[in-house]
C-alpha cells in the first residue's frame, strides 16, 4: 500500500474543495450559537456529512445538537473531534482592528470553533474520500460535541459508551502558537449550589432564614478548605473558583430567601478531584445547617483529567513539521499587529514558528473524556494573538482570511495523521500499549450521576435576546 500516494490524493482533494468549507466556516461565524443552541451549525454540518455518504446518528446523549457521523467498515476506527459552539459577549466585526461588535453584547466566535469544527469535518470527508478511492479498511467517525465551552457535551456522549470502540482520537484547536505535543489537562467540575431560606422584613430578621448568609458562610468554608487540599505540581494549580449568580432580594430590608453559587473546581488528579468534590458539598450542607436553610447541588458537568499519548502525538508533530505553520500574508500580519497595538500588546503579529516536541500542560477541556477510552492527540495552530484567548481579537481573526488559512492547514495535518493511522497499524498498536500503561488498569466511567440530564435551554434566553430570527430546533 503506497501511503504517500494516498496522502497526495487526499491533499489534492482538500485543495480542490476549500471553497465549500470556507462557506461553512463563514456560516457558523455569521450565526454564532451558544452551547446546546447550535441548531444552525448542527444542521449545516450534518447535512454536508450526509451528502458525503456518512451515516449520521443524532440526539446523542439526549442532546439535540450532538451527532456521530461514520463512514467505512471495521478497524481501525479513527475518531475526529468536531466543535461549533461560541461564547457570550464576544461579537466583533471581522474587518475592524479595534473592539467593534456586530451586535453590542451578543455572542461571537471568540474561541474559533467555526474553523475548529469545519476543519475537522473537512478532514473527515477527505479521509472518507481516501478510504473509498483506495478501498482501505477502517472507519472514520466524527464526534459532534455541543457546549464545549462549559465542558458539557463529551461526558454525556461518553456515558452512552460511544467512545469505547474507537482506536484513536485526533483533535486540534486554533491558538496563538503552533504546537503538537502530548499534553495533560485538569479534571473539572462545574456545580451550582442553590440555597433556600425564608423571607422576612429586615426589621424582624429572626422571622426569616437568610440564604445569602448561608452562601457567604459556604464561601468562607471554601477559603478554609483550600489549605487542606493536596498541593498540585508547580505547573498545574488546583483551583476552586466561585461566584454568587443570584443573591435574592434586591433590597437589604428583605431577608433573602434564595442565593445561588456557581463553582468551578480544577484538579490534575482524579482522586483529589473526587475528594474535593465531596468535601465541597459537605461544606455547603454545613453552611445550610448553621443558618437554618436548605441547599441543593446542580451538577453542570464533571470531566476526567487528560491522559497524554506520546506515540500518537509524535505522528501529528511530524505532519505539522511537514506542512508547516499557517502561511499568513503581510497584510494579514499587519492587521493583527494593529489589533495588538489597540489592545495594548506588543505588535509582533502571529507566530509562524513551531514549538519543539515535548510534554505540556494545557487548559481544561472535555476532550479528556476521549483520552480515558483510547489514545488521543491534539495540536494547536496560530490564528489569533495571545491575550487570554477568549476575546474580540480571536473573533475577528476567526471570521477573516486568517481563520481560513489556519483552517486549511489544520485539515491537512489532521487528514495526513489519520491516513498514517489507517495505513500503519503498528502505530495504533504502540499507542494503545502506551495508553494501557498510563491508565494502569483504570476504567472509564462517566463522572456524572445517574439520572443527570443535559442543561437543555440553559442559553436559550441569551440567544433569543440577540437573535430573534435564529433557528430554534434541528
Amino acid at each position: 500500500m503506497n501511503a504517500e500516494k494516498i496522502r497526495e490524493y487526499a491533499e489534492c482533494w482538500l485543495k480542490e474543495n476549500s471553497d465549500e468549507f470556507n462557506r461553512l466556516s463563514d456560516f457558523i461565524w455569521e450565526n454564532p450559537e451558544l452551547g446546546l443552541e447550535e441548531f444552525g451549525a448542527f444542521s449545516a454540518i450534518t447535512e454536508l456529512l450526509r451528502k458525503n455518504e456518512f451515516t449520521v446518528e443524532t440526539n446523542v446523549g439526549d442532546m439535540p445538537t450532538a451527532f456521530i457521523a461514520s463512514y467505512g467498515n471495521g478497524h481501525p476506527i479513527i475518531g475526529i473531534n468536531v466543535e461549533y459552539d461560541c461564547l457570550p459577549g464576544l461579537s466583533q466585526q471581522k474587518d475592524k482592528p479595534y473592539p467593534c461588535p456586530v451586535i453590542d453584547g451578543a455572542p461571537g466566535q471568540g474561541c474559533g470553533h467555526n474553523i475548529l469544527g469545519t476543519a475537522a469535518v473537512k478532514a473527515g470527508i477527505a479521509v472518507k474520500e481516501a478510504i473509498k478511492h483506495f478501498e482501505l479498511a477502517g472507519t472514520v467517525k466524527l464526534f459532534g460535541s455541543p457546549y464545549e465551552e462549559a465542558s458539557v457535551g463529551k461526558p454525556l456522549v461518553g456515558r452512552t459508551g460511544a467512545y469505547k470502540n474507537v482506536d484513536a482520537f485526533l483533535d486540534w484547536h486554533p491558538w496563538h502558537y503552533n504546537r503538537a505535543d502530548y499534553d495533560k489537562c485538569n479534571s473539572v467540575f462545574v456545580c451550582i449550589y442553590h440555597f433556600k431560606g425564608k423571607k422576612a422584613h429586615g426589621a424582624y430578621p429572626w422571622q426569616g432564614r437568610s440564604a445569602f448568609d448561608a452562601a457567604m458562610l459556604f464561601g468562607h468554608a471554601l477559603e478554609m478548605l483550600r489549605e487542606h487540599i493536596i498541593p498540585a505540581r508547580p505547573d498545574a494549580a488546583h483551583t476552586i473558583n466561585y461566584t454568587f449568580t443570584d443573591v435574592g432580594a434586591e433590597y437589604a430590608n428583605v431577608v433573602p430567601d434564595k442565593t445561588d453559587v456557581q463553582l468551578y473546581g480544577r484538579f490534575n488528579d482524579l482522586d483529589i478531584s473526587k475528594d474535593a468534590f465531596d468535601r465541597i458539598m459537605k461544606a455547603a450542607e454545613g453552611a445550610a445547617l448553621a443558618t437554618g436553610t436548605e441547599v441543593d447541588r446542580e451538577i453542570v458537568t464533571y470531566t476526567h483529567n487528560k491522559i497524554p499519548n506520546k506515540t500518537l502525538a509524535e505522528i501529528v508533530h511530524k505532519n505539522m513539521e511537514y506542512y508547516g505553520a499557517p502561511d499568513f500574508t503581510a497584510d494579514e500580519q499587519n492587521f493583527v499587529k494593529e489589533m495588538q497595538k489597540n489592545a495594548g500588546l506588543e505588535p509582533i503579529g502571529l507566530r509562524t514558528d513551531i514549538d519543539p516536541f515535548g510534554e505540556s500542560e494545557t487548559i481544561i477541556c472535555d476532550t479528556s473524556e476521549f483520552t480515558w477510552n483510547a489514545p488521543y492527540a491534539t495540536f494547536w495552530l496560530a490564528m489569533g494573538p495571545t491575550s487570554g484567548w477568549h476575546n474580540w481579537m480571536v473573533t475577528a481573526c476567526a471570521g477573516s482570511s486568517i481563520g481560513q488559512k489556519t483552517l486549511a492547514r489544520a485539515s491537512q495535518i489532521t487528514t495526513a495523521s489519520a491516513i498514517d493511522l489507517l495505513t500503519q497499524p503498528d502505530i495504533i498498536d504502540k499507542a494503545k500499549e502506551e495508553w494501557r500503561e498510563r491508565m494502569s488498569g483504570k476504567q472509564y466511567e462517566c463522572l456524572l450521576p445517574k439520572g443527570h440530564k443535559p442543561p437543555i435551554g440553559i442559553n436559550a434566553a441569551t440567544m433569543d435576546k440577540y437573535f430573534q430570527n435564529r433557528r430554534r430546533s434541528v
